[in-house]
């Protein structure tokens, strides 16, 4: 049990409140705690049991939801969540997940037809029973036929790389057709998170209907599934939804920060705006005049930039992936975060000699041809015999290889290292003899990721305090849509580090992305180190440092807490001191 769990508890009581009729302020309530519990860096389950009084000072979770928190700790339910169950029937929430349908209108289908899940409002539909139906008519009907339809193709959350792919094929079309002077991403993919529900584009266009037409047409567009003249929604041929909307110059600035969220730092953008007389919207910043309509109302006092709207409310800028349920104090203003280009070494890269694409040379080449200071060739340990992983001769030999290669190509580092396996006791793959000959040890567990809890956080911590170890690689080995991996006691986990001065990986492989941002953010709170690796097997391997940082990013990582951003002199220091040097 952890955060997680906490939240879906409370992600679980939203949905059902709504369902039930329950008034907006309780809904909003409980999701508020779920949103506080996902960004939160402290261990609720432990404070539950150490010290629940302390639950109800945390921002975000009141007195009525830290009892819920101890009472779900304590026995492992809620008895107000039962009776909210037991209200509801269990196939009725998915049907939220129909396109433009909300809990009221659920809530009818259930209340005046009798529909409880996606088989009975199919069977309603077959039957033309919503006929007569308050606020059903035929264009709503239609609209649940193609949402049905649209739940049964759509591909759910995809991975960040997959979405980005998307967005930037529709933006370089639309730039290409001549149809937009500007256009930026929105939402969940501007905020770097690391699988997105649909990607928003943000655009202005002179020609609203041109751009719209090139839109609905692009490549790769299977279906058409809102159109007009402001906004229009599409399902790509994998599934994924993409929106765009059309919005004055004027007001791109208004439109990007409301398009980009999160909901919950617009609702705290909109009630400082409140509390100084004035109205925030996708439109700009407005004196407070009680109307509605953008073309009755007094020009904005901000609009354009989102810089400038930060600023015409007494906010220093807030970069976007810190946009999540933070106080704006934390966020705006936030000291410079990390930037690819201050990435300056790779320090987990194959070759072919385990599963990488590249010969050593040419690994060593492409990395100094990125301006890196540093590469360190750190191919499999001899358990991952699926990755060709090299016996202690093999090793051997490539230390010899690597030192040649470093002189052979000149101007950058080369290190012999090893990715070695954790084996299942937290032992590492190579006897303490070989490891010693390493300039750097990279630990990571590639098997038995479905260990219990405990047996993996004892795993892990015994890695951490090998004092040949540098780095603990992708610590869960968790894939992103894919399998969870070790679910460790991560605060033991990062104070083991701490304690042993070993930097912890964000793998920067979009299927990866382990250490995820939250436990970054942990690490960087425990003054840990933090290493940005491509894991880099092929030759576009260095490609994927980008969603790294937005992890560290979202994590509110600088350059300093990340070794691959320092320089060469300091980086070396710090490796030479895990030697004893």
């Amino acid at each position: 049990m952890g955060n997680a769990e906490i939240v879906r508890l409370f992600e679980e009581f939203a949905v059902l409140l709504e369902l039930t009729g329950a008034n907006s302020f309780r809904v909003l309530a409980n999701a508020k705690v779920a949103r506080a519990a996902e960004s939160l860096t402290v261990d609720l389950v432990d404070l539950a049991r150490t010290d629940p009084k302390a639950l109800s000072a945390i921002d975000g979770i009141g007195t009525s939801s830290a009892a819920k928190i101890v009472e779900f700790v304590t026995t492992g339910s809620v008895k107000d969540l039962e009776g909210l169950r037991a209200q509801v029937p269990p196939g009725l929430p998915a049907l939220l997940g129909l396109p433009g349908v909300g809990p009221k209108s659920v809530r009818l289908l259930w209340q005046e037809r009798g529909i409880v899940d996606l088989a009975s409002l199919e069977s309603a539909l077959d039957g033309d029973r919503l006929q007569g139906l308050a606020g059903f008519g035929p264009k709503k009907i239609q609209n649940l036929r193609d949402g049905i339809e649209f739940l049964k193709t759509a591909v759910g959350r995809v991975r960040i790389d997959q979405a980005l792919a998307v967005a930037e094929a529709a933006i370089t079309h639309l730039r290409a057709a001549g149809v937009v002077s500007r256009i930026e991403p929105a939402g969940s993919l501007r905020r770097g998170r690391e699988t997105i529900g649909d990607v928003d584009l943000v655009a202005v266009a002179s020609d609203g209907p041109r751009a719209m037409q090139a839109f609905c047409t692009m490549p790769g567009a299977a279906k058409v599934l809102v159109t007009g003249p402001t906004k229009s929604s599409i399902r790509m041929q994998d599934g994924l939804q993409v929106d765009l909307r059309i919005v004055p110059d004027e007001a791109f600035g208004a439109a990007l920060l409301y398009f980009t969220g999160s909901k919950e730092h617009n609702v705290l953008l909109r009630g400082r705006a409140q509390q100084r007389g004035l109205r925030l919207n996708e439109y700009g910043l407005f004196t407070d005049d009680g109307l509605d309509a953008p073309q009755d109302r007094h020009p904005p006092l901000a609009s354009r930039t989102e810089a400038e709207l930060y600023r015409a409310l007494g906010l220093a800028w807030a970069e976007p992936e810190l946009r999540e349920m933070r106080p704006l104090d934390e966020v705006c203003g936030h000291a410079p975060l990390l930037t690819v280009d201050d990435i300056r070494a790779e320090l987990h890269a194959h070759t072919t000699e385990s599963d990488g694409a590249m010969p050593l040379l040419e690994l060593v080449q492409r990395a100094k041809d990125r301006g890196f200071h540093t590469i360190a060739v750190t191919d499999h340990s001899r358990s991952s015999v699926q990755a060709n992983g090299l016996s202690i001769e093999r090793l051997l030999a490539q230390i010899d290889a690597v030192r040649e290669a470093e002189l052979r190509v000149g101007g950058i580092r080369v290190l012999a290292g090893s990715e070695v396996d954790i084996l299942v006791d937290g032992r590492l793959d190579y006897p303490d003899e070989v490891l010693a000959k390493l300039d750097l040890v990279v630990a990571s567990p590639h098997a038995s990721l479905k260990q219990a809890p405990e047996v993996a956080t004892a795993r892990l911590v015994r890695a951490v305090r090998h004092p040949l170890v540098h780095i603990l690689g992708h610590p869960t080995g968790r894939l992103v849509n894919g399998r969870p991996g070790l679910e460790p006691d991560m605060h033991a986990v990062i104070a083991a580090a701490r304690e042993s001065g070993v930097a912890l990986e964000i793998n920067a492989h979009p299927a990866r992305l382990d250490l995820r941002d939250l436990h970054a953010r942990m690490a960087i709170e425990a003054c840990v180190p933090l290493a940005i690796n491509g894991d880099v097997h092929g030759r576009d391997g260095f490609d994927v440092l980008r969603f790294g940082v937005q992890v560290a990013r979202r994590a509110g990582a600088g350059p300093d807490q990340v070794i691959n951003a320092w320089d060469a002199k300091r980086l070396h220091a710090w490796i030479a001191s895990r030697r004893g040097g």
